[in-house]
């Protein structure tokens, strides 16, 4: 019986691992061993940093939120608070999109906020 060695199906892993790790600095890019751990790694940061992107992202808003808010005499919690009296549902990424890009609806939602309020 002959003998299988699988030297065409191990080329083929090897050739498309380093096809992934292109770019890589030093070994990582052409030494198969170096490779395929940089490739793991970067498998388990992708799958954390996908998380860590949406904490990112809201943080960002609020910030722009908090930002606008002070620009119209109030502070982030207090601007929350009031629109959540004044039964305004709209998410932090649009009200952020608001106070970036359209300041007089922003200020028109902050005064409906101030009001609800009592101040």
């Amino acid at each position: 019986m002959p003998r299988v060695k699988n030297g065409s199906q191990s080329n083929a892993k090897r050739k498309k691992l380093f096809s992934i790790t292109k770019g890589y600095w030093g070994r990582k890019k052409n030494v198969y061993r170096r490779a395929r751990e940089a490739f793991l790694k970067s498998l388990s940061n992708a799958f954390r940093d996908r998380r860590a992107k949406k904490r990112q992202f809201r943080q960002l808003w609020i910030m722009r939120i908090n930002a606008a808010a002070r620009l119209n005499g109030m502070t982030y919690s207090t601007l929350v608070s009031g629109l959540k009296k004044a039964g305004i549902v709209i998410n932090r990424k649009m009200l952020a999109d608001l106070a970036v890009n359209d300041a007089t609806v922003f200020a028109d939602i902050a005064e409906r906020a101030r009001e609800a309020l009592g101040r």
